[in-house]
């Protein structure tokens, strides 16, 4: 078993244990009312729309989501919350020394051994959803759900469904579909991002991702035969009959979309046996982004 078909199994109960650490950690994390910014890169980055979509929608605040290195420092926030796995991430520890000072700031990561622990005013160490792998599974998903939690949005129902995806057979032919299309409305937008990026990370597959809406605006023109598209959520309206008649396989997300992310992680395991490569071994990745001290 890979490591990453090993970690992406613990999920459910990662999120359990991080839904019962939110009430302590309380006091680092966001308070309603705070103007808010989210940042990561890659995995993180998607967590951190998908954060800011839960937390306005919540009616907690204003909040942005942005890549660390696209950070816009005119423009003013009470806290700044950064997500990065493995707390050595140029981008994120760049900005965070920059903005020391200026604004409080929070980091969720992994390990506690790290530059991120003294970079940012707050931290949140979730140990035990860390990962060998290169690529993100539970501890994206694990930070994601410390902050569903912190909102009052995390039930049993998600760790339930979590677990529904685990053991229920991915859809027939899925795995031989040639491109795959990921879709999400409101929050899970940046879920329906995280899939993409998984599918073309472990398996190397054409993989996209949008808005629901706005998929009849264009990309559908590449949906066929053989090709698949994925609802992250609920569905509009017309949409599942407008891509079956197109010939390609339509997955409905009848889980919660957190959970349907999980069923995602197992595609591309699955994708990426089918063709002889090893998840574990990402092309051209490394489980941190460190860059060198650019030379004059």
């Amino acid at each position: 078993m890979s490591h990453v078909e090993d970690e992406l199994t613990s999920q459910p109960e990662c999120w359990t244990r991080a839904a019962a650490w939110a009430p302590r950690h309380a006091a680092a994390l966001p308070t309603p009312g705070e103007r808010v910014a989210v940042v990561g890169c890659g995995t993180s980055y998607f967590m951190g729309q998908a954060i800011a979509a839960l937390r306005e929608g919540a009616g907690h605040g204003e909040t942005d989501a942005f890549p660390a290195s696209e950070f816009p420092h005119g423009r003013p926030y009470d806290s700044v919350l950064a997500l990065s796995r493995s707390g050595t991430t140029t981008e994120v520890l760049e900005l965070l020394g920059r903005l020391r000072g200026t604004v409080r700031t929070t980091a969720i990561t992994a390990d506690p051994g790290t530059p991120v622990m003294r970079a940012a005013d707050d931290v949140v160490v979730l140990d035990f959803a860390d990962e060998r792998s290169v690529v993100q599974t539970r501890f994206a998903t694990t930070a994601l759900t410390l902050l569903r939690a912190h909102l009052g949005l995390h039930t049993d129902a998600v760790v339930a469904d979590a677990r529904t995806a685990l053991r229920t057979p991915l859809p027939d032919a899925l795995v031989d579909c040639t491109q795959f299309t990921f879709l999400g409305r409101g929050w899970s937008v940046g879920l329906a991002n995280e899939a993409g990026l998984k599918l073309r990370e472990a398996a190397l597959a054409w993989s996209e991702a949008y808005p629901a809406m706005e998929y009849r605006h264009g990309p559908i023109s590449v949906t066929t035969s053989g090709t698949a598209t994925w609802m992250l959520g609920e569905a509009p309206d017309g949409l599942a009959q407008q891509v079956r008649g197109t010939g390609a396989l339509w997955v409905p997300g009848g889980l919660d979309p957190l959970a349907e992310l999980v069923r995602v992680h197992r595609l591309a395991v699955a994708v990426a046996g089918r063709r002889g490569l090893d998840p574990d071994r990402p092309r051209h990745l490394t489980r941190s982004v460190v860059l060198a001290p650019a030379v004059d």
